[in-house]
């Protein structure tokens, strides 16, 4: 097959010359409610046409490509003192997966133990490329499914307004969860 990015042959959808030029990930964060930190590893307009792959059968992909050259690494340097939970924001599965899901799953390591299922949203709206004014009037309904670790790290694809962060960490608070802090791929918000 041929890289997406450069079209020279590779076993990989994006080769690793590319991955090392166009994919080294930078640590970026900023804060949301109560001051709860936001830790981004992309700006969301460097990687926006492979974001934009995630509804398709070759984003299932891009994101694993993503994810290990992002989240795999972070978790694999993260230290804490015992056991956290890692819950996707709304892995419900479209076009054949989830692409929170493909990147949770990436966190896996000794002291990340990554669910599934955990934090849905009930209403099927779509917040793709919505105002913030869209948000606030349709605002997240999560459904909370339990979990034994009290410390967790919330994990979506791209911060944008930060309300879809800020609604999950509200469900997780009121089930009595201590969010340490959330991971999102890309922060659409630098420039």
């Amino acid at each position: 097959m041929r890289c997406i990015l450069c079209e020279s042959f590779s076993f990989a959808h994006i080769c690793s010359t590319c991955q090392e030029t166009f994919l080294t990930p930078s640590i970026y964060r900023r804060k949301i409610l109560n001051a709860t930190e936001v830790i981004s590893f992309y700006k969301y307009s460097d990687i926006k046409e492979l974001l934009l792959t995630k509804h398709t059968d070759l984003g299932f992909y891009i994101y694993k490509i993503l994810a290990k050259n992002s989240l795999k690494i972070f978790a694999n340097e993260f230290e804490f003192g015992h056991t956290v939970a890692s819950i996707a924001v709304d892995d419900h599965a479209k076009n054949g997966y989830s692409h929170t899901a493909v990147l949770n799953q990436a966190l896996k390591c000794k002291i990340i133990k990554p669910y599934a299922n955990k934090l849905r949203d009930k209403n099927r709206i779509s917040y793709a490329g919505k105002s913030r004014e869209f948000r606030l009037l349709h605002p997240r309904d999560f459904e909370f499914k339990g979990f034994r670790e009290e410390d967790v790290l919330l994990v979506d694809d791209i911060i944008t307004t930060g309300l879809t962060f800020t609604h999950a960490l509200n469900t997780m608070q009121k089930n009595n969860k201590n969010v340490l802090f959330c991971l999102a791929l890309a922060d659409a918000n630098l420039k």
